[in-house]
Formats: C-alpha cells, sequence, structure tokens
C-alpha cells in the first residue's frame, strides 16, 4: 500500500522580509560603527578613560597545576600562595574556564606559563584580568556578580 501526501512547507513571505531586514539592519549598523558615523560603545577600557576611573587595587598573578589537578594561584611579587583552587569546586570551575582559554592562546604563541597575570579592580568597580604575555584582556564583571566576586576575592584588600 502507497501512501502519497504533500505538504506545502514554505516559509511565510512576512517572515522572510523581517529576516531579510534584519541582516540588512545588522550590515549597515555595523558599517557605520566602522566608519566612525556611529560611536562605538561597550569598550571597557574606553569608558573607564571616559569617567577618569583610577585604579584601586592590582596584583600581578600566577597559576600552577598541582600533581592532584588542584590549582595553585600565588602572587607573582612574593610567590605567596593567594589560593589553591580544587578540582570539584563551582568557583573554581569559573577560573579554570578563563584560565583554559588564556592558556591555550600562550600554547599557541610559544609561550609558557611564567609570565604573570595581573588583576585590577578599578573605582568604577570595574574588575578586570589582563595576560601580560599576550595582552589579552577580560572584563570579569561581564560574566555576573558571582563568577566575578571569585577573582575579586584574588586581591590583597579582599582577603584581609
Amino acid at each position: 500500500m502507497s501512501h502519497t501526501h504533500a505538504h506545502d512547507e514554505t516559509v511565510p513571505k512576512p517572515a522572510l522580509i523581517a529576516a531579510g531586514a534584519l541582516v540588512v539592519l545588522s550590515i549597515l549598523l555595523t558599517l557605520l560603527v566602522r566608519v566612525g558615523v556611529l560611536e562605538r560603545e561597550a569598550v571597557p577600557a574606553a569608558v573607564r578613560a571616559a569617567d577618569q576611573a583610577s585604579v584601586v587595587e592590582t596584583r600581578k598573578l600566577t597559576f600552577s597545576d598541582r600533581a592532584d589537578g588542584a590549582v595553585v594561584i600565588a602572587d607573582a611579587a612574593t610567590s605567596a600562595t593567594v589560593a589553591v583552587i580544587e578540582t570539584e569546586t563551582k568557583s573554581g570551575g569559573f577560573i579554570r574556564g578563563v584560565l583554559r582559554g588564556l592558556a591555550r592562546e600562550r600554547r599557541s604563541r610559544g609561550i609558557g606559563s611564567a609570565p604573570p597575570f595581573t588583576l585590577t579592580l578599578f573605582s568604577d568597580g570595574s574588575l578586570n584580568f589582563v595576560d601580560t604575555a599576550t595582552g589579552r584582556s577580560i572584563e570579569l564583571g561581564a560574566f555576573g556578580p558571582d563568577n566575578r566576586a571569585v577573582f575579586a576575592a584574588l586581591l590583597p584588600k579582599a582577603a584581609a
């Protein structure tokens, strides 16, 4: 027994027009930012400069793996242990994720783990993590208050 039936599986014309308009609008806005007609916003360093935000606290940190899988975070200036991130902690997962991406970039450039990272708190409350070896900068506030707090706790005043 043979069953034959057909369905019109077409996308409604208004939905296609809306999707096309969205693509055109996105390209147009991108072009206007690139040529300088529209101001580029949300560049953290530019926003801090415009707001004249100053450095409140900074710390250079190194990260090393321990044989049991834990990550040891040390103050680069004193070699004192700041924290030990065990393998199964929620907060440790965020730190590990950030470091994994930065380590991948270092490996691709042939850079080892020796150069420190810089963690900086600014007067506007923003928290920045910079890989001094590659120049890559991560704005930690973008990951939510809980994840930001994990890194903020690594600063000396927060630890006191």
